[in-house]
């Protein structure tokens, strides 16, 4: 391939074959991201599955190549990230490659930046499986080893991942995730009760949980806390569990020992136009994480008016401040919190307008500004080798 004449701007190539079908995850932060980045005055190329191709090069200002068809299993787009995209690379002219998680080639002609997402898989492994466990630490272990400089998403992380691997902190970047203000937002009440009453729930006050039903999540806990806090209250809020079925094996088991009188329901994903409405109509938005690299769902929550409970594990207080409330990661201090919180509306409505002018310092073009940086850096690494 011959390489492309370089402009005087930052030219970066992004990684996209790793996010996941449904933009999930890793997919909303490359997808929002982007176009900050070409809004900062970067020169944006990113290579995606075709799948993708589409939907992230909507943006304007952001170049979307399509990576070959075959690499669609984890394992082949593994082998291509390793002989294929170093080609890519060179046929851009690319000043950096940004890996957005976790994973990068050995070698390529570019300074290389490597986004970490999460540090729990070496703070709290229980909650991952073995095999994800090892693949995302031994990941981990090379980025910091390699790549020109590190992007993670809060203070927190990058504190966790020295505290196990050692690196050097003068490569790490801190970019806390923005918050998308067009999804997320206050909405009339109107669109709260349109909510309600797709759930089944017109009228009636409730509790609300948004993420992939995991282990760390800590939902079997927020059942049973549930139970206890709202029996004998009428009408009882009910608890409502949106998202992902995930793989914590305890959620079934808790949810099946709820007693009759009360109304817990599981409608699996929502549409994403219905997210404001049923975060903002919430009673209460709780999120017990056992540990988070941010914590996008607390900021959603925030964004939308809501009243949020979450823990003070790892990142979370770094989103939310002063303007959530917290408990402890425990069954027993989970049911005290939510009792308290759902008998005080004027704390709630204190909280949700705290949370309102927090969210607002959560910007995408700040996280561009923060990665823009990164790249600065790891070019100026790279010439210095």
């Amino acid at each position: 391939m011959t390489a492309a004449p370089r402009s005087e701007r930052l030219r970066v190539l992004i990684d996209a074959t790793a996010i996941p079908p449904d933009l999930g995850g890793v997919g909303r932060y490359v997808a929002e991201l982007c176009p900050a980045l070409a809004r900062a005055g970067v020169d944006v190329v990113v290579v995606a599955q075709a799948r993708d191709v589409e939907a992230l090069g909507r943006a304007d200002g952001v170049e979307v190549l399509a990576a070959p068809g075959r690499i669609a299993s984890r394992a082949a787009r593994l082998a291509w990230e390793q002989v294929g995209l170093p080609g890519v690379v060179r046929s851009v002219g690319a000043d950096v490659l940004h890996s957005p998680h976790y994973t990068m080639p050995a070698r390529v002609d570019a300074a290389r930046v490597v986004t970490l997402h999460d540090a729990t898989f070496f703070s709290a492994p229980e909650v991952h499986s073995r095999v994800k466990q090892a693949f995302f630490t031994t990941a981990t272990r090379l980025a910091v080893a390699r790549a020109d400089a590190l992007v993670v998403p809060s203070h927190a992380t990058q504190e966790q991942v020295l505290a196990h691997v050692r690196g050097d902190a003068r490569r790490f970047v801190v970019a806390h995730h923005g918050v998308d203000t067009a999804r997320f937002h206050p909405v009339p009440e109107a669109e709260r009760a349109r909510v309600a009453r797709s759930l089944g729930l017109e009228g009636r006050p409730y509790v609300a949980f948004l993420g992939t039903l995991e282990p760390r999540k800590n939902v079997p806990a927020l059942v049973r806390a549930w139970v206890g806090a709202v029996e004998g209250t009428d009408p009882a809020p009910a608890l409502v569990l949106a998202g992902g079925p995930g793989w914590d094996r305890e959620v079934d088991p808790a949810v099946a020992a709820v007693p009759a009188g009360l109304r817990l329901v599981r409608p699996g994903y929502l549409p994403y136009e219905d997210l404001a409405g049923y975060l903002a109509g919430a009673a209460l938005v709780a999120y017990p994480s056992l540990g988070e690299g941010f914590g996008l769902p607390v900021l959603e929550a925030m964004a939308c008016g809501a009243a949020v409970l979450t823990s003070r594990e790892l990142s979370l207080p770094e989103v939310g401040g002063d303007a959530v409330a917290y408990a402890g990661t425990d069954e027993a201090s989970l049911r005290v919190a939510l009792r308290s919180l759902l008998a005080d509306p004027d704390r709630r409505a204190d909280l949700a307008r705290r949370a309102v002018e927090r969210a607002a310092l959560f910007t995408w073009d700040a996280a561009a500004a923060a990665h823009v940086t990164a790249f600065e850096a790891a070019v100026r690494r790279r010439r210095e080798r």
